[in-house]
């Protein structure tokens, strides 16, 4: 198994914003292949303005074809749109790709 962290330091003021696009885009995926278990969080301690977007997938290979498929269906497009100022909301990130054992 693979879990994934994409992690976003958001500008002061910006995160709730982000967590609720992301949130929506999880509902969706996760109604759409329920095995990715995607949570959003944010952090209480450490740095702060942190979105934290979790998923899980079987390998690495099936993680590379879940991405590939994001953006697939018309419900993923009109979310899609929501998310073209994205880019405003966050100063930094990151991606962790962990594999369990």
């Amino acid at each position: 198994m693979i879990i994934v962290h994409d992690t976003f330091v958001c500008k002061p003021g910006q995160a709730s914003k982000l967590v609720k696009l992301f949130k929506e885009w999880a509902d969706l995926e996760n109604k759409r292949m329920p095995f990715l278990d995607m949570t959003i969080m944010t952090d209480m301690t450490g740095q702060w303005h942190r979105v934290i977007c979790v998923s899980h997938h079987k390998s690495l290979a099936e993680y590379e074809k879940n991405v590939s498929s994001m953006g697939d269906t018309p419900e993923h497009k009109k979310l899609m749109e929501k998310f073209k100022d994205m880019n405003e909301m966050y100063v930094s990130g990151n991606r962790e790709i962990y594999k369990v054992w």
